[in-house]
């Protein structure tokens, strides 16, 4: 396991400025994402065969890194593509298919649906993977699941993989509860928290360092860490890394509203606020409406064409996840309270997403958000101690 540091590429040290621990602002002229470092990794290419896994958030400034790489004359075979595809469109489960890129002619392999992991064809002809991705750092987001099933096709054929990291926007805090394994699945593969604090590349040394890949197999893992990133910066993603996570507002809402997907309530699809907002036809908890329409990103949304009323939380989004950095659990306890029939609210969509039935089981319960910290406890603290291992960033003090 490899990581290509700032002595490789002579950056000078006073272009490089530390974080504060605290910000309430974001910073993000004083970070180098891995992928600009081309100093770094370009030389690592040189005479390889490279297929890239990326999608629209794999950007050198305002040029895709595809586009860049073939300008520089890197010999690029094939692109794979995640959830949402190569271009970033497809709706959230879509399935999404082979294709040719009409910029550059080259072959687009989806690893999202049937094939979720590339095969021993699709690398026959390859040295080394390059993965640059933009994740957010919650468990049931699936680019770390295809960073997995990427290392594993890698390792079992002896390729090579490059991580070109990027600012974990929600890596300032770790929360939730932790996946209990008998619930794997594509949504949530590995025991970690619901929010992970850390990035794709940090997150790519642990699966490798703790023997999550298929047979323990070991990983040719690069990573290109970014300069002038910690734990305690906010950063704002220059791109929205899926559809329906279209700005910060909504990026750091994902955590607490993500897990209204296993239950009856709304979170906005369909609508200008996604992930900004809560509700269903009939919902007494508030007073905001929205009536989900079909559109890009969105083509059939739950309640489509129905009028919803509930709760906006786009303001709360947009600045006091950053005061108060934890899952919101009342929300959700809230809901449930005040569902017209309980026994119908969770889905069974639910326990995948909480990686297990315990969060379920509590809430029916009637505990209080307090209590159930309580039982998350002893499982964050171990993650935590073992997520020190493979951190590449100061942590928040």
């Amino acid at each position: 396991m490899l990581v290509l540091s700032a002595c490789h590429e002579g950056v000078p040290a006073q272009e490089v400025q530390q974080a504060q621990v605290v910000q309430s602002t974001f910073d993000n002229r004083s970070i180098v994402t891995g992928a600009e470092r081309t100093g770094v990794y370009l030389p690592q290419l040189r005479g390889k065969r490279v297929a890239v896994v990326t999608n629209q958030t794999g950007l050198i400034g305002q040029t895709h890194l595809v586009d860049s790489l073939v300008a520089l004359k890197v010999d690029v075979v094939r692109v794979f593509a995640p959830e949402h595809g190569f271009r970033g469109e497809a709706d959230a489960g879509e399935r999404v298919t082979d294709e040719r890129d009409k910029r550059t002619g080259l072959p687009v392999v989806s690893l999202y649906g049937a094939n979720k992991k590339p095969t021993a064809a699709q690398l026959q002809d390859i040295d080394v993977l390059v993965f640059d991705i933009q994740d957010v750092g919650v468990r049931f987001y699936t680019y770390t699941s295809t960073l997995h099933y990427v290392m594993e096709a890698a390792a079992e054929q002896g390729k090579q993989v490059m991580v070109l990291d990027r600012p974990d926007p929600n890596g300032f805090y770790v929360d939730g509860p932790v996946l209990d394994t008998a619930f794997t699945s594509f949504i949530g593969m590995h025991p970690v928290p619901l929010v992970h604090g850390m990035t794709i590349g940090e997150y790519a040394r642990m699966i490798d360092g703790e023997g999550w890949l298929k047979g323990r197999v070991r990983c040719d893992l690069v990573v290109v860490p970014c300069l002038g990133y910690d734990h305690g910066k906010f950063y704002e993603l220059p791109v929205k890394p899926s559809p329906n996570l279209p700005n910060t507002a909504a990026v750091f809402l994902y955590p607490s509203l993500g897990l209204f997907e296993g239950t009856i309530v709304s979170v906005g699809r369909g609508t200008d606020r996604p992930f900004q907002c809560i509700g269903y036809p009939g919902c007494k908890l508030g007073t905001y409406s929205f009536t989900p329409r079909s559109m890009p990103g969105a083509k059939d949304p739950p309640y489509r064409d129905q009028a919803c009323t509930g709760i906006d939380l786009s303001e709360y989004g947009s600045f006091y996840v950053r005061l108060d950095p934890r899952i919101q659990l009342e929300w959700l306890i809230g809901a449930y309270q005040g569902a017209p029939d309980k026994r119908t609210f969770f889905t069974p969509f639910f326990d995948k997403l909480a990686g297990g039935p315990a969060l379920r089981k509590d809430i029916v319960a009637g505990k209080s958000e307090e209590a159930i910290r309580v039982g998350w406890r002893p499982a964050l603290e171990a993650f935590k101690r073992t997520r020190a291992k493979y951190l590449l960033y100061d942590e928040v003090k």
